[in-house]
């Protein structure tokens, strides 16, 4: 994610955050233990529908066993553990926030797929990759935080190669701000939410064309009301990265998608 401001940087800033990991997965098994993918979804999904979103976002834009991948925000890693795991690709992560790139990489090294995915401090615009490198550019829940979503645009249309595929899963206005604080912001300073004409606008005039396009509000409302009604999960959950109110900020976006604040897109690019 593109942290220019220092409300948003605050946002993501996980203090000791390998040591909480540590603790969280213990139930798992020693350190020598391997993990797979769908047993960290619950911390390292960071988005709307967690897991089930970026399976369908990959079948969307047809990730491939030879594709190289670039996965921008990337959290701590999840979505990128998840296409290597599935597709044997190979996967470049990028985010600022050096505590989550630490943690991307060792829960890498404990899903042994640190040989295939590799994770850099960076952001976009200004991504620290080569021009026309990836074949698929992978942005979920960030565009939210990128002020310069024009440069953001510009940079993933600079790094895909012909006929590569930009896969876009991002919240949108509509309309109204939402009610903060939300997993993404705590208050308008941190967040930089566009509406789906303008998002679709801003991605067409960087120089891609679109291939899909998906309202994905109705399904993320109803993932909302379900982890409401489910409880506390048994399992480590995004808590253990953005603390112990998480809960309060996944209330106020359910409330803010249930109101029609905000909606949820996901796209798929093509760079011709």
């Amino acid at each position: 994610m593109n942290l220019p401001l220092h409300p948003v940087r605050d946002h993501y800033r996980s203090v000791d955050l390998v040591r909480r990991l540590q603790i969280a997965l213990a139930p798992f098994g020693p350190e020598h233990t391997a993990l797979a993918s769908r047993q960290l979804a619950g911390l390292d999904q960071f988005h709307i529908r967690g897991l089930s979103a970026t399976t369908e976002l990959a079948a969307l834009c047809g990730v491939r066993a030879q594709d190289i991948v670039l996965d921008v925000g990337c959290g701590v890693g999840g979505a990128a553990r998840y296409l290597s795991e599935c597709f044997a690709c190979r996967v470049l992560g990028v985010d600022p926030s050096e505590d989550f790139i630490e943690a991307a990489r060792y829960l890498t090294q404990r899903a042994r797929l640190d040989a295939r995915v590799s994770f850099e401090v960076g952001g976009a615009p200004g991504l620290p990759v080569h021009d026309q490198s990836a074949d698929v550019v992978l942005l979920q829940h960030v565009a939210m935080n990128v002020a310069d979503r024009a440069g953001l645009y510009r940079d993933i249309r600079r790094v895909l190669r012909t006929a590569g595929r930009f896969a876009s899963y991002d919240v949108v206005s509509c309309g109204a701000e939402p009610h903060y604080p939300v997993p993404w912001a705590r208050s308008a300073a941190g967040s930089f939410l566009l509406d789906a004409a303008a998002t679709r606008a801003a991605i067409e005039a960087a120089g891609l064309r679109v291939v899909a396009w998906k309202d994905d509000t109705p399904a993320a409302l109803a993932w909302a009301q379900r982890l409401r009604r489910a409880g506390p999960p048994s399992a480590p959950g995004l808590d253990v990265l953005m603390g112990a109110d998480f809960p309060r900020l996944a209330a106020n976006l359910a409330r803010s998608l249930r109101e029609r604040r905000v909606g949820v897109v996901m796209a798929v690019f093509e760079a011709p």
